[in-house]
């Protein structure tokens, strides 16, 4: 729920559509109809140009936006998703001068630090009165360089809104600012059960309690197939989805058979960098799945569809096949007891982490977010300061983990990952239930 440094300042704003292929229909699955529509806004500066810093209109493909003491970056040295990103330095501005009239549930920035220039700090700023008068959402955040940080503010306002991009700091340092991605207005979590009318239950019902982070089939980095069993935003350049989001409960368990037929995932869009099985082979890690095998046994397309490599990162043997799976198995329990389970997995990295074949990044730990419902189709009203939430991160790479390790001794709370990751789960829950429940380490 708390808003977290993340990988990227940009600014994105756009109605968020899916392609041909990466929505896919629920077929023999059980009670997984997806809803091909979303309401996300973004704004990517692919579409405007702008070589100078001073003050000046520009139009973008969300709309008009003001660039003062800013431009519209494409050099080498600016720090962009695609061609280009906007630039700030001094106590420059990007504002919007439009108005979404749907409110704001969230909005994520990526951001980073142009060049080797030092640390910049910025915020972000909401009117609700057409720009006469504003106020800051959230805290200031902090730059570095090299690749994009994303950042996550929740906002949680209706009627009328627009935002302001401000550089804090006053000094001649510079920051890219690329991909800007704004929500809807969710209620606060508001809905009953099957999840409410949160932007989340929206997209699937395997994101109920909400996205974790914008994604979209317009960005590569940030790239969303919504599956009939379960949700993955996938990052196109490090070839491994950023986060895969799934509901468990016992309507998905059957006897089906693990399929183990490993491939590319065909409903992806050529343009879209993947991983291969000759990444893996030989790299000494295993083919780690996200949403598990075991998860989905109801039918032999609702297992074949968990061995997408999408929904796999190179995982340590001693981690996939130690407490991982053990943790697998323990929440598979709990569904078979009647629970509804909400449940998403990733992994974290950094600039050290590790590659294989034709670049495959290796996450540094993964990680899993739980929470558990006392009843299926219970949704984000159902969540309550009680309710248990499960987090963990666990180290991947085998000399720092123990296959016989217990599961249980990794657990951390949510914000830690979210601080890890830059991502808002839970985004549709309350906010105020959201800063109990992620604050908390589940000891159960």
């Amino acid at each position: 729920m708390r808003c977290h440094h993340s990988r990227y300042l940009a600014v994105a704003v756009s109605i968020v559509l899916f392609a041909p292929g990466c929505v896919e229909p629920p077929g023999d699955e059980p009670a997984t109809d997806e809803v091909a529509a979303a309401v996300t806004t973004s704004e990517g500066f692919e579409a405007g140009t702008k070589t100078a810093y001073a003050a000046a209109n520009v139009t973008l493909g969300s709309g008009t936006w003001n660039l003062n003491d800013a431009l519209i970056g494409t050099l080498s040295t600016d720090v962009k998703t695609g061609a280009q990103s906007a630039r700030i330095r001094n106590s420059g501005h990007i504002t919007m001068l439009f108005d979404r009239t749907t409110g704001a549930d969230t909005v994520t920035i990526h951001h980073a630090s142009f060049g080797s220039d030092a640390s910049g700090t910025w915020g972000l700023f909401a009117s609700q009165n057409g720009g006469s008068t504003w106020t800051q959402v959230g805290t200031s955040r902090s730059t570095t360089g090299g690749s994009f940080s994303t950042a996550t503010f929740t906002v949680n306002l209706s009627g009328t809104i627009r935002f302001e991009i401000r550089k804090l700091d006053g000094g001649a340092n510079r920051i890219n600012i690329d991909d800007i991605a704004i929500s809807d207005f969710a209620g606060g979590g508001g809905g009953g059960g099957g999840g409410g009318g949160g932007s989340g239950a929206a997209l699937s019902r395997h994101t109920t309690l909400g996205i974790p982070a914008p994604a979209s089939t317009s960005d590569a980095n940030n790239f969303l197939s919504v599956k009939s069993g379960y949700v993955l935003s996938y990052n196109g350049s490090r070839k491994v989805p950023n986060w895969v989001s799934w509901e468990l409960n016992t309507s998905y368990l059957g006897s089906t058979a693990r399929q183990d037929d490993f491939r590319v995932d065909d409903t992806f869009p050529s343009s879209e960098p993947q991983a291969s099985l000759a990444d893996y082979s030989g790299s000494g890690y295993d083919r780690g799945h996200m949403c598990p095998s075991a998860d989905r046994t109801l039918t032999v397309a609702a297992n074949q569809q968990t061995f997408f490599l999408t929904n796999m990162v190179p995982q340590a043997a001693n981690n996939n096949q130690g407490p991982w799976a053990a943790m697998e198995n323990d929440l598979r329990a709990i569904a078979q007891t009647g629970k509804e389970l909400f449940i998403i997995s990733g992994g974290t990295f950094s600039a050290s982490s590790n590659r294989i074949g034709s670049g495959v990044v290796v996450p540094d730990q993964t990680f899993k977010v739980v929470v558990v419902l006392d009843a299926v189709n219970q949704g984000p009203s159902s969540v309550t300061t009680s309710t248990r939430v499960i987090g963990v991160m666990m180290p991947n790479e085998n000399n720092q983990i123990s296959r016989t390790a217990d599961w249980h001794s990794f657990r951390v709370s949510v914000d830690s990952i979210e601080a890890a990751t830059g991502d808002n789960f839970l985004s549709d829950v309350a906010p105020a239930v959201q800063a109990v429940i992620e604050a908390r380490v589940d000891n159960l």
